[in-house]
């Protein structure tokens, strides 16, 4: 299989220090995207400040008090600029997913057959909107995780959590979300490589929504069953999707298949 693929491509002939090379400039170049990205975060900071604080706020409305609120101090003089920088790399980091998600297929590509590029093409055309959409389902989750973690302040206390903390929790929960919703993504990219059949993927559901639901209580930073949930459930169904995706490809590759190599065990034992 290796040399009808080197046959068949002749860029999977890269020596080991070409593939260096070409990992060095695609990760240049996601780096870049992701600073040049970066900069709208700091420059639409207040903006965004106001957005991660919200849930903060909402719980200070509704205990009907200010008890509950962010501290600047504990990083001391730089600790201001330290979440302002965390703020524009995170926003940097999401702005530029369609390039460095690119990047990666672009290294990954020349080991790959012209018929597995198109798909993969259409796998990470999916993948950008994936990462996306589960940023976005995370905004839902956020607001009940503080207020679980913050909520059990009590009535008389003065909670004031680290400002720098706050800010990379709800960053890291996040990026969870985003990352988490990438499963089909990689389920799809190993049956597109041959490695993961479908029906092993159908076969194994069990520990399959096993993993999953040990991974969301690992990934989400908050400890309430509802963050867990929020980001478990729509991995379970993501998993399913990448499993009937993956059904379909493996059924255009039977069709592909050339009948000969079909003749059952037995047969080819008596020729």
């Amino acid at each position: 299989m290796a040399l009808l693929r080197r046959k068949d491509n002749p860029e999977a002939r890269m020596s080991l220090g070409d593939h260096f090379r070409e990992f060095r400039r695609r990760a240049l170049v996601a780096v870049l995207a992701i600073l040049i990205a970066a900069i709208v975060g700091w420059v639409k900071f207040d903006v965004l400040y106001e957005w991660l604080v919200g849930p903060i706020k909402d719980l200070q409305t509704q205990r009907h008090n200010e008890n509950i609120n962010l501290n600047w101090g504990g990083k001391g003089v730089t600790g201001a600029f330290n979440v302002k920088l965390k703020v524009s790399m995170w926003v940097g980091l999401i702005l530029a997913s369609p390039v460095w998600l690119w990047q990666i297929w672009g290294f990954l590509a020349p080991g790959l057959t012209k018929k597995e590029k198109r798909i993969s093409r259409l796998v990470v055309a999916a993948a950008v909107p994936l990462f996306l959409l589960g940023c976005w389902v995370s905004t839902f989750a956020l607001p009940n995780a503080v207020r679980f973690l913050l909520g059990v302040t009590p009535g008389d206390a003065v909670n004031l959590p680290d400002a720098n903390t706050y800010i990379a929790f709800v960053t890291r929960f996040i990026l969870a979300f985003g990352i988490a919703f990438l499963l089909p993504v990689f389920l799809v990219g190993l049956n597109t490589a041959g490695v993961l059949p479908a029906r092993v993927m159908i076969k194994g559901w069990r520990v399959a929504v096993m993993v999953i639901f040990v991974f969301a209580a690992l990934m989400s930073p908050s400890p309430d069953a509802w963050s867990m949930l929020a980001l478990a459930f729509p991995m379970v169904g993501l998993f399913y999707l990448a499993c009937g995706i993956s059904a379909i490809l493996d059924r255009r590759k039977k069709k592909d298949r050339p009948q000969w190599l079909d003749v059952p065990d037995d047969h080819a034992s008596t020729m």
